[in-house]
């Protein structure tokens, strides 16, 4: 795995549409994902390639003469429930804050309950 980032990859929309045809037809030779871009070159498509199999996304597999490339969640995963997660926390946090600050507002200053 290299230095790059997870949101480095995916900051690419190819790159986001590759892991989006494997994670739908499973693994698949570097030949037929080309062949789904057909405006991108064999080049092109590898360069992609190369950035998610050294961010770990996606993982390769020999079989004969042929390198097999499937999808490899765990990276995002791993981001979701981490770094993303503390957005999410704050996020609902943030709408807790709010709803009893709306709840307090609605009771009025005399209202207990």
């Amino acid at each position: 795995m290299s230095d790059r980032s997870v949101f480095a990859a995916l900051a690419a929309p190819r790159r986001r549409d590759i892991l989006e045809l494997l994670r739908d037809r499973g693994p698949l030779r570097a030949g037929d994902i080309a062949a789904r871009f057909k405006g991108d070159s064999q080049p092109g498509i590898s360069r992609h390639l190369k950035i998610l199999r050294e961010t770990g996304l996606v993982e390769t597999a020999v079989r004969g003469r042929e390198n097999f490339y499937a999808l490899n969640a765990a990276p995002l995963v791993r981001e979701r429930d981490g770094w993303l997660a503390t957005f999410e926390r704050s996020h609902v946090d943030r709408l807790s804050a709010l709803r009893d600050s709306v709840e307090r507002r609605d009771r009025g200053p005399g209202d207990k309950n």
